[in-house]
């Protein structure tokens, strides 16, 4: 029986994915005849396409049990992008590929095509971070060039790889070597806009025209090509006499790294989320909002890893971990940081910009323990496409999102003059179920953050500091600056709900709005309120994720309270679940239907599951058996209707990655997507190795039973050819017959 959306609201269970037939795609956009297994039933009608078969059973398979195990019991990953029959895709740009005096970046995410003309448009890519291993075994393959590894490597060898370049006199050798790798890495990170036609045939292709341009990691160190500011910050980045780190460039900006989700305005511009900026830089400040110094977040290289390439520059951390704006169609145009949007670890943004209302963008922290959050204009929209509107994001609000455990919620400002009554760690998930909740230092003249775990002490620092206000120093515009710098401090002062690592958000049709939460897991620094986010019976954490679905209170987008319900959850169809694991970027298309691709680690994914108990037979943690789940895919979820909330698997990524960034072209004809780090862990698949691995799986009725799947070690996507570096590329999914897509 397929359950529904209504049911699993109702914790008697949850609706699932699909599985029908499935072929493989090339580059070239050619059928390579994979031989996917077919349903003896036919699949829900209406769809448009038919769903693929994954690793997992699932309810909307309509197979009865035993047929479930015989059709399960055997499974080939591919190292490709596997597509419904009769749809292709064409590779459309990959790293290293030339995009004005520049190259295309690393590990491509968000994606927005702003069309020019018909069949022609600017494509914005966001490049988010490099691959320690994989990155640096195919730079000179794949870039042509050598640079410093292993002699930076050597030297380093007795302080494991970490060092304040920053601190070394200028000149020295191994100063200039770490500039070398750092200047090529954050080459790799940031921004690209590239242009494209459509031909005949329905293949996209590049023009390369002179709107073509890069705004990386280091845009401004060299070229002048600096990023501008709005908003109360720019007090805090052109004050004498910080507390802190002065870099001596006012309110302007060196580049712009770790850009991961964003989101496109009806005026057609981009904004770009920095992200992760913690490897980069350091991200907790002094009590007027300046920075500490670059040698709290120093260079690093490993066998794994490269973090802290901004070191040895002296970037300054309070410029980094905001929403950019960049208006593709402007060649001049290399970028402003809106900090009336707040600085933290943005994964999300949507738009919400309607004539006669204010302008509402929506944004999480994609953290553990993240909040959601919403800036409102103080003034309102004449006309949505007006790019005039961009000034109005130079005065209003940011709130964060308070969720009630009865479905209803309240924004909370987060300005000088809000209460401080912070989040308890007695109400957040953490390790033996001790939660941790990081709030601003009580030391202001030391500046940080100190990590609360007792709700005692989190009330001695509430009588210690009635307002947000009393945290923070300087006039009224730089109070306000410091705590939007300092936002996810400030927000866990406030008592802004923690979350469940909100990676993104999007609007439907009607003006609601939908949250992907990723993993309800804990880190070290804080976890989701565990009164929100719970799997099917309860349980916490759940690690699968979930999507939210956010009404405002009359659909308003200034209101400050709304509704909500989970309208899908993560997780296997025995537990609930709806056949897919850790949900990530969202993307609507023309009919209303929401699409969604999965962010699961690289470490986890194909990872073997031959029992789902240890030696004790104590049963297996969430996160341990994920492996069940195979590669990062991208689902389509019906949002009304008979089957709305169930998740139908429309494709599968290539080995080791991560599908971002689906954006629909407006004809509804093409579907962009970016894919991530192929490769990540094993690098350049040699030799067409493969593994043979065994999975403890499930049917839709919870019985066990064993799978042999066949596993290919690393990646040669997206040239798939034998030896071939794997490279993050962006493509673009069509239908063969040239129809729409939904």
């Amino acid at each position: 029986m397929m359950l529904k959306r209504r049911d699993f609201l109702a914790f008697l269970g949850s609706s699932a994915g699909t599985v029908a037939i499935g072929s493989l795609n090339s580059s070239c956009g050619k059928s390579l005849g994979v031989n996917a297994k077919v349903n003896q039933s036919e699949t829900t009608t209406g769809l448009g396409f038919k769903p693929i078969q994954g690793p997992m059973p699932l309810a909307t398979d309509n197979l009865e049990v035993a047929k479930q195990i015989v059709d399960y019991s055997d499974y080939t990953v591919v190292d490709d992008l596997v597509l419904p029959e009769r749809f292709t895709y064409d590779v459309i740009a990959a790293w290293g590929d030339s995009v004005g005096d520049s190259r295309f970046g690393y590990n491509n995410d968000y994606l927005s095509f702003v069309e020019t003309a018909p069949d022609e448009g600017l494509l914005t890519v966001n490049f988010e971070y490099v691959s320690g291993d994989t990155w640096t075994a195919t730079y000179p393959l794949v870039i042509g060039k050598s640079l410093p590894f292993t002699e930076v490597k050597q030297t380093l060898a007795e302080t494991k790889g970490v060092i304040n370049a920053f601190a070394l006199p200028d000149g020295d050798a191994l100063k200039e070597q770490i500039k070398i790798i750092a200047k090529e890495g954050l080459i790799d990170l940031g921004l690209g806009v590239i242009s494209l036609r459509r031909h005949s045939d329905g293949s996209w292709k590049r023009t390369s025209s002179p709107a073509e341009r890069r705004i990386t990691g280091i845009s401004g160190l060299e070229d002048g090509r600096y990023l501008k500011a709005t908003g109360p910050a720019v007090a805090v980045f052109t004050k004498a006499n910080k507390k802190g780190y002065e870099d001596d460039l006012g309110e302007r900006i060196i580049g712009s790294f770790h850009n991961c989700s964003g989101g496109t305005t009806p005026w057609g511009t981009v904004f770009s989320a920095e992200e992760n900026f913690q490897a980069q830089v350091p991200e907790p400040v002094m009590a007027d909002g300046s920075s500490f110094d670059p040698g709290n977040m120093p260079f690093f290289i490993n066998e794994g890893i490269i973090a802290g390439q901004a070191n040895v520059f002296g970037l300054a951390g309070n410029k980094y971990g905001w929403i950019v704006e960049i208006d593709p169609a402007n060649p001049q145009d290399y970028g402003s940081k809106h900090t009336w949007l707040g600085r933290f670890r943005h994964e999300a943004v949507a738009i919400r910009a309607e004539s006669g209302k204010n302008l509402a963008i929506y944004s999480g922290c994609d953290r553990h323990g993240g909040h959601v959050y919403k800036f409102v204009s103080q003034d309102t929209i004449s006309d949505p496409k007006d790019k005039g509107n961009s000034r109005l994001l130079e005065k209003g609000m940011l709130y964060g999102a308070k969720f009630n455990p009865d479905g209803t919620g309240s924004w909370i400002a987060i300005n000088p003059e809000t209460p401080v009554n912070p989040v308890l760690p007695s109400q957040v998930e953490g390790r033996g179920g001790k939660g941790v909740v990081t709030l601003p230092n009580p030391d202001r003249s030391a500046g940080g953050i100190v990590k609360a775990i007792s709700d005692a002490d989190v009330l001695t620092f509430q009588q210690t500091f009635p307002t947000l206000g009393d945290l923070y120093e300087g006039s009224a515009t730089e109070k306000q600056g410091a705590i939007l710098i300092d936002a996810h401090h400030a927000a866990n002062a406030a008592g802004v709900t923690c979350t469940a690592r909100p990676e993104d958000v999007d609007l439907a049709p009607d003006g609601s709005l939908y949250i992907a939460f990723t993993s309800g897991s804990y880190g070290r620094e804080g976890g989701p309120d565990k009164q929100i986010f719970q799997g099917p019976k309860g349980e916490t954490p759940w690690e699968y994720g979930w999507i939210m679905h956010v009404t405002e209170t009359g659909n308003n987008p200034a209101a400050m309270t709304f509704k909500w319900e989970i309208f899908a959850l993560g997780g296997e169809p025995a537990t609930g679940g709806a056949g897919f694991s850790n949900p990530d970027n969202l993307e609507f298309d023309g009919k209303g239907g929401l699409w969604m691709v999965t962010d699961m680690s690289t470490s986890k994914q194909n990872q073997a599951v031959s029992s789902r108990t240890d030696e004790a037979g104590v049963p297996l943690g969430l996160a341990k058996i994920q492996g069940i789940f195979g590669n990062n895919s991208l689902w389509y979820l019906p949002t009304s209707g008979t089957d709305a909330g169930n998740a139908y698997l429309f494709a599968l990524g290539p080995m080791e990655c991560e599908t971002t960034g689906p954006f629909f072209s407006r004809d509804q004809k093409t579907l962009f997507l970016a894919v991530q780090h192929p490769g990540e862990v094993n690098g350049i698949r040699q030799n067409n190795a493969i593994e043979s691995r065994t999975f403890a799986m499930q049917t839709t009725d919870g019985q066990e039973f064993m799978q042999t799947r066949q596993v290919p070690i690393g990646s040669n996507w997206p040239g798939n050819k034998p030896n071939e570096s794997p490279r993050p590329a962006v493509v673009a999914i069509r239908r063969v017959d040239g129809g729409a897509i939904a």
